[in-house]
Order: C-alpha cells, then sequence, then structure tokens
C-alpha cells in the first residue's frame, strides 16, 4: 500500500507543487517537542467546540494540559467570550498558582 501511494503521489501534480521542500522527507515531525522536566512549564491549550448550553449558560470548554503529569483544567466558557476573556480565564485558573510555563503548544 505505501508503494502505491507513493506512486500516486508522485504523480500528483498538485502536491508536487504544495508538498513542503524544507523538512526532511524521512516522516520526521517538522518539530519535535522536548520532554518536559518541570509541571507547568509545558502546557497544550484547546478548546472542545459544538457543547450543548448548560444553564450557565456555558457552551465550550477550554482546555489547558500539563504536559509533563497530564493534568488537565477544564474551563467552561461561552462561545461569545473574545480573547481578553479566555486569557482573564487563563491567568484566574493557571497562573494564580505561580505556575508560568516555558512553553505553549496552542492552534
Amino acid at each position: 500500500m505505501s508503494k502505491f501511494i507513493q506512486d500516486v503521489l508522485r504523480r500528483c501534480a498538485i502536491y508536487q507543487v504544495a508538498k513542503s521542500h524544507l523538512y526532511p522527507k524521512d516522516g520526521t515531525h517538522y518539530f519535535q517537542f522536548l520532554v518536559p522536566t518541570l509541571a507547568w512549564a509545558d502546557l497544550s491549550m484547546d478548546f472542545i467546540l459544538g457543547l450543548p448550553r448548560i444553564q450557565r449558560n456555558k457552551d465550550f470548554i477550554f482546555v489547558i494540559v500539563n504536559r509533563f503529569s497530564k493534568m488537565a483544567p477544564f474551563i467552561a466558557c461561552n462561545k461569545t467570550h473574545d480573547a481578553t476573556h479566555i486569557t482573564e480565564l487563563y491567568f484566574k485558573e493557571v497562573m494564580r498558582l505561580d505556575r508560568i510555563p516555558r512553553f505553549i503548544v496552542f492552534d
């Protein structure tokens, strides 16, 4: 199957134009994350959307994952909250405990 896929990609003009020429072709990732050594030093953040609205008018969840311990606070939010409000929630829930991260991965 791998050989078939390689043949198809080799003949595909769109793939040949769009593929990256800057990164190795050996299957390695574009960016390899370092292994975390301290709690709350490396964080991953994301949102869970498309949830039904609850009584407190919250309809999505802001997830912050500590990559060292995999501990993750889940913060209920409203879809209409802007970046300023999300930042305030982050400071209220995470930074209040003197947790200053070195790296934050956020899409």
